[in-house]
């Protein structure tokens, strides 16, 4: 587990490795807010303890404008590691199938490289529907793609325990965090994203 970094106005930025939150501990550019109580780090002067949770004494800008662009890593996300046409999770694929990224309207034809034209498809599917629509295909989307939003789109993907959920709950309030809880007990199979 890494150290999850907020802003100084407890916004959670990114989740950081433990060595770097105790590098900006030590060079007192953020203070500890919560510990990992079994573990600690020592040198030959010193003994800090693990930090799970650290704020940021100066305020980074973060621009509210960002779009991410679209990550195979985010996309999978986004559709629940699931084929948008079989529905098959990606656990459920065997031999030589895997997840792909499939334009909806092929860039060949016109189509653009964003989240509202782009699916997670298992190979089969990708290949079974080639340079066509999917109803070209013969093939039904089992949801509409659209842009995830901000919360979903970084915290998905990270693993954060329990305490590091309170955390980004008290910003972005408890819906979010229960949001993610419940893509990850509805999502099956090893794909643990809240842990707790």
């Amino acid at each position: 587990m890494g150290c999850l970094a907020l802003n100084a106005s407890y916004e959670p930025l990114t989740l950081v490795p433990t060595r770097r939150a105790i590098r900006l501990v030590l060079d007192r550019k953020a203070e500890i807010l919560e510990v990992d109580g079994g573990r600690r780090f020592h040198s030959e002067r010193a003994s800090v303890p693990c930090p799970t949770v650290i704020r940021l004494v100066r305020y980074v800008h973060v621009p509210r404008r960002y779009r991410r662009q679209v990550t195979n890593t985010f996309l999978f996300a986004r559709d629940d590691y699931a084929c948008q046409y079989c529905g098959r999770h990606r656990s459920r694929l065997r031999g030589r199938q895997f997840l792909t990224r499939d334009h909806i309207l092929p860039r060949s034809r016109g189509g653009a490289n964003s989240w509202d034209n782009v699916v997670t498809a298992c190979s089969s599917c990708n290949n079974r529907k080639g340079d066509r629509t999917p109803e070209e295909a013969g093939l039904r989307l089992l949801s509409v793609p659209e842009e995830p939003d901000y919360v979903h789109l970084v915290w998905a993907v990270r693993r954060v325990t329990p305490i590091q959920a309170r955390w980004i709950g008290r910003f972005y309030g408890d819906d979010a965090v229960a949001l993610l809880r419940f893509r990850e007990e509805t999502t099956p199979g090893e794909d643990v994203r809240v842990v707790g």
